[in-house]
């Protein structure tokens, strides 16, 4: 047999037609073509905003929102407590608390923003006594409270003691040794009193009693004892209703359950006698038959 598995050898001839390109030729195709497209990519590209402004889109889109305006909030705070540390007023820096805890008689009418902390024409007042004397059974300002016509609390100090107290009445006035400790002398808060009540009217329940433990003296024309108004004294069948059953019976509140607070049985006082003023006040005539002042009056 004749063996034709011979190996042929392969020459170039055998190789379909090729197109040979030199290696610097390739490169400098390919340079122009990255500059074309570069070129093309600077076309394209959109101009940075001016603005930085952030442009939201896609799921999150309020929940980032949210996020830059409370940023935004707080950079604004950051900015205003600047500006009141370098000495500019832009809010009122007095506070008074809600339970009137503040000694700053004068600051509180420097706020004219609502009718809150400020004088009024009307004015209720009640004092926290303790026991002095050989028996204990004598009276000494231990605390005094004034409220305004809407029941802001515009003054409440402790009194020091001018003389050993026998008893505190804990139980009753809500006193303790350490609150007139740390009280303010007699005289000071005897002439602050005088100073806020001059030319007001005086609300209260018996400020026969706390008149007189302050040394103090006011002008019948202006007092309105809700102790002493005739269809209140109907209650008890003409003897003198105490201050915890007014409330009790007019307002539907209960008052004075544990230890007396003044600041809240001269508010209750107040909120009586605003139940009852357009009935009062006409009763209350001077010697020419005149009215003496408008209830409605702040």
């Amino acid at each position: 047999m004749t063996e034709s598995s011979k190996k042929r050898k392969r020459n170039s001839n055998d190789q379909p037609n090729q197109t040979v390109a030199l290696r610097g030729a390739i490169d400098a195709n390919w340079q122009k073509f990255l500059s074309s497209s570069l070129i093309m990519d600077k076309k394209t590209e959109k101009p940075a905003q001016e603005n930085n402004k952030a442009q939201y889109s896609g799921t999150f889109r309020r929940a980032r929102k949210k996020k830059a305006k409370d940023h935004d909030n707080v950079q604004n705070d950051m900015k205003t407590l600047n500006l009141a540390s370098n000495g500019d007023t832009l809010v009122n820096k007095v506070d008074l608390d809600k339970n009137c805890n503040s000694n700053n008689v004068n600051g509180a009418v420097k706020n004219n923003n609502n009718n809150k902390n400020r004088i009024t024409k009307f004015l209720a007042m009640d004092c926290e006594m303790v026991g002095v004397g050989y028996d204990g059974n004598d009276h000494m300002l231990a605390r005094v409270s004034i409220v305004n016509k809407f029941g802001d609390c515009i003054y409440d100090k402790f009194v020091k003691a001018r003389e050993e107290v026998k008893d505190y009445r804990t139980d009753v006035s809500g006193v303790r040794k350490e609150d007139l400790l740390n009280g303010e002398d007699f005289t000071k808060v005897q002439k602050e009193v005088s100073e806020l009540i001059k030319g007001r009217i005086l609300v209260g329940h018996s400020l026969k009693n706390d008149l007189s433990v302050l040394f103090l003296s006011h002008p019948k024309r202006n007092i309105r004892d809700t102790s002493r108004y005739k269809p209140f004294r109907k209650i008890t069948k003409g003897s003198t209703p105490s201050l915890k059953r007014l409330a009790k019976e007019i307002l539907g509140i209960d008052i004075q359950s544990g230890e007396h607070s003044s600041v809240e049985d001269a508010r209750a006082a107040m909120q009586l006698y605003c139940s009852v003023a357009r009935q009062w006040e006409p009763t209350l005539v001077d010697k020419r038959g005149k009215k003496k002042v408008n209830p409605d009056d702040d």
